[in-house]
């Protein structure tokens, strides 16, 4: 059976339901973001261990030319080595029945006899390859759904020059290939990059290895020092033109797997802490105002003989009550958003299932949280109201301190008319509550200017990298560097407007003890289908004796302009090369290091060679010049740039499309939560004030004015302050990403984006306004002037 005080807790529930319903969606907000951001974390990091553990993702990896099979037993001895997998990886083009441009595949050998020890394979469709076949291949998910492909449809692929036909047998998932992306791209492109793999023996045969490999995994004991094991591989290795061991903090897949879950770390608390301070700030005005009208309500319970604890827990069940709706709804919606982010991962990563499920710590976490914030929001006000003693809390409360404003006294008051002087004296007496809400507001339009700023950013990498850097159509890559004469060869192609050749060289890049493995990328001095342009558009060409690197892999290697770099080749007659960094590159993307074409063919002591060419063709004759490289036995790779622009608006644009209406959505829920609830206590606050006006003579126009002003005049304070808000919020969460090596986002607010959010706030406040209006206008003269202040 209800207490009396419960019966009271229903009637206050009853009497304030809108502004209950306000304050629950805003802590419903605050949870939901939480539950849905620390659930796809948890759930990404606990998926990937699972499927990193069950299907043994190797630990180092290192590449060679050609290593005979009698050097594995010698790396399975490395101290820290606790199972080795030599195997054979190549390059191929790749001909997709009913795709006219080119298909980058890598095929990769498996034991004919055996599954593999390390990165092994989930077979999700078909059948696994047939012990001695030569044709058949395991066709990675992405790319087979991509290309509609089945079980059983076959494909043909450059292999060594040759043509062969192939015959997908089955569809299977790799701890290796996660984050399926092609060389060179910053987003996955499955259609037009493929990974397959093949018997051993196949496929030894076809690139002339038997006996030999030219790639290799291990496995290490815990513990293992993985420096030291990268350090004796490459030991073994070198003289068999070996490419520079490294361990999985730089294997492609997963090093944009912890980028991706990096991010998620420093971004999932900010939206939930904003969220539940704007519940504190509610709770806080809500209860002000409420414990003050009912004054002679709590005298009269405390001369009934409760006390101050009695009295202070009835007003804090109305708090936890509020905030118990409001985390049954975040929960809920926070499920619901954390399937809905699954479908956006499912997009993009290779994982057999995705462990998505929610946390019951974590609801707990958020739950307790809310009530924590809740409950330290209204304790002040409810400590106020009850500690009053009950003599004093029968009278009324003595009036506010009048006095004239800081315009009046400055002698400006008297050119504004009396409701804008009305409304000034009320937002100058109540400077406190002002300056919340204003900051309550601001936030609001700080969440829509950070939300935003994601898609700025992206738009001004596309810009950048696509439109402004990548000014070529194709970049063709060789199986060999080859002589420069190769890009007559490609100009001949009808169709091919501009060639220019470029070389990339594997190499580590030493400073001190620090290193770091990545190609170096020799242009011609007078590139200009490359340009290499920094995040603040500023360009340079590559220099005639000398580098010009990324600022990321300067600030990895801790060296500055000026300082000498040893370049260690892991090609040809492999020499190390001292060379002076002239210039610090801030890009957008990636490791980079640029040199001279000539300066470097000069300092490999070789003929003018390339391993590519970038080329400007005519798009009428695009799908002739395709067939024409297909047929070209030299050519190993074609990148499109047409097809990385679409891939990365396919994945990127549509993820951030849907972030960005959920950003909006908890944008407006605060901004309506805060003016909605600003508006209703006001109301009440000068119901008394407002029903005299109307009764000497005011019309509900000019009443209206003298309320709703108030809230126009913080909503538009608020807005150059929410801007401000944005913008550092945008600025710290760029600035944690610029350290991101794989991608990083430029700092960027377009002013669109600060139109958008002042109009979303704005049209959430006149909304806000006109519920406030319509209450305004069914306002009982009568009742208000009886009621006793």
């Amino acid at each position: 059976m209800l207490s009396s005080l419960d019966r009271k807790l229903l009637r206050d529930l009853r009497s304030h339901w809108g502004q209950a319903i306000a304050i629950s969606l805003v802590i419903a907000s605050g949870v939901a973001t939480f539950v849905n951001s620390q659930t796809t974390l948890r759930s990404l990091e606990s998926t990937r261990a699972a499927f990193y553990e069950r299907y043994r993702f190797a630990e180092v990896f290192a590449g060679a030319k050609r290593a005979p099979d009698s050097l594995e037993t010698r790396l399975a001895e490395i101290p820290g080595v606790a199972r080795i997998e030599t195997r054979i990886v190549e390059g191929v083009n790749v001909d997709v029945p009913g795709l006219d441009e080119p298909v980058l595949g890598q095929l990769i050998s498996v034991p004919d006899t055996r599954r593999p020890l390390l990165n092994q394979l989930y077979l999700r469709r078909g059948r696994w390859l047939t012990p001695g076949s030569d044709d058949e291949v395991l066709a990675s998910e992405k790319f087979a759904d991509a290309n509609h492909l089945r079980a059983g449809d076959k494909l043909s692929a450059v292999i060594n020059g040759r043509l062969k036909e192939l015959r997908v047998v089955g569809i299977v998932l790799s701890p290796e290939y996660v984050f399926q992306v092609k060389p060179g791209d910053i987003v996955p492109d499955a259609k037009h990059y493929g990974v397959m793999w093949m018997n051993e023996e196949a496929l030894s045969l076809a690139f002339d290895m038997e006996g030999a490999f030219n790639d290799v995994s291990a496995e290490l004991l815990r513990g293992a020092n993985v420096d030291e094991v990268i350090f004796r591989m490459d030991e073994l290795l070198d003289p068999y033109g070996g490419r520079g061991a490294y361990g999985r903090k730089d294997q492609i897949s997963h090093m944009l797997l912890e980028s991706d879950i990096n991010g998620l770390k420093s971004t999932g608390l900010i939206a939930p802490t904003i969220f539940m301070a704007v519940a504190a700030f509610l709770f806080n005005v809500v209860l002000t105002r409420m414990l003050s009208l009912q004054r002679e309500q709590i005298a009269a319970l405390k001369a009934f003989g409760y006390n101050n604890w009695d009295v202070a827990w009835h007003f804090m069940k109305f708090v936890l009550l509020i905030t118990l709706v409001g985390s049954v709804i975040g929960t809920l919606g926070g499920s619901l958003l954390a399937g809905f982010f699954t479908e956006m991962l499912a997009r993009v990563y290779q994982y057999p299932e995705l462990f998505i499920r929610v946390r019951w710590p974590l609801v707990a976490l958020a739950i307790s949280v809310a009530a924590g914030a809740a409950m330290l929001g209204a304790a002040g006000a409810i400590w106020r109201a009850v500690r009053v003693p009950p003599a004093e809390a029968m009278r009324p409360e003595p009036p506010a301190n009048f006095k004239p404003t800081i315009l009046e006294r400055l002698g400006i008051g008297r050119a504004l008319p009396n409701i804008a002087r009305m409304v000034l004296r009320q937002v100058e007496r109540q400077r406190f509550k002002t300056c919340v809400s204003v900051l309550a507001v601001g936030l609001s339009v700080g969440i829509i200017v950070v939300g935003q700023f994601m898609q700025d950013a992206i738009d001004y990498v596309l810009e950048m990298q696509y439109f402004r850097m990548q000014l070529y159509d194709i970049q063709v890559s060789t199986v060999e560097p080859l002589s420069t004469d190769v890009q007559y060869e490609l100009a001949s192609i009808p169709g091919v407007l501009q060639v220019e050749p470029m070389r990339s060289v594997p190499a580590r890049v030493r400073f001190g003890s620090r290193y770091r493995r990545v190609a170096v990328q020799a242009l011609p001095e007078d590139v200009s289908l490359l340009q290499l342009i920094d995040k603040h558009q500023a360009t340079w060409q590559p220099p005639p004796s000398g580098l010009v690197v990324s600022k990321m892999l300067a600030e990895s290697l801790r060296f500055e302009v000026g300082d000498v770099v040893r370049i260690e080749v892991l090609e040809g007659k492999r020499p190390t090369l001292e060379l002076p960094v002239l210039a610090l590159l801030d890009d957008l993307a990636g490791l980079n290091v640029y040199a001279s074409l000539d300066d470097m063919n000069r300092l490999l002591r070789e003929a003018p060679r390339a391993s590519g060419a970038y080329l400007r063709v005519d798009k009428t004759k695009q799908q002739d010049i395709y067939r024409a490289l297909k047929e070209i036995p030299a050519v190993a790779g074609v990148n499109v740039k047409d097809h990385a622009l679409d891939s990365f608006r396919e994945v990127v644009a549509k993820n951030l499309s849907s972030m960005k209406a959920i950003n909006l959505t908890f944008a407006v829920i605060i901004a309506l939560g805060v003016v909605y609830n600003g508006a209703r206590i006001a109301l009440s606050e000068r119901s008394r004030e407002l029903a005299t006006l109307r009764v000497i003579g005011f019309t509900r126009r000019e009443i209206s004015a003298i309320l709703l002003g108030e809230l126009g005049l913080i909503t538009m304070l608020a807005l150059p302050l929410g801007m401000g808000i944005g913008w550092c919020f945008a600025y710290f969460l760029a600035t944690f990403l610029a350290h991101e090596e794989a991608f990083r986002f430029p700092f960027v607010i377009e002013r669109a984006t600060y139109g958008l959010a002042v109009t979303v706030v704005l049209a959430a406040s006149v909304l806000s306004a006109l519920f406030v209006r319509r209450k305004l206008d069914h306002l009982d003269l009568i009742a208000v002037l009886k009621s006793r202040e």
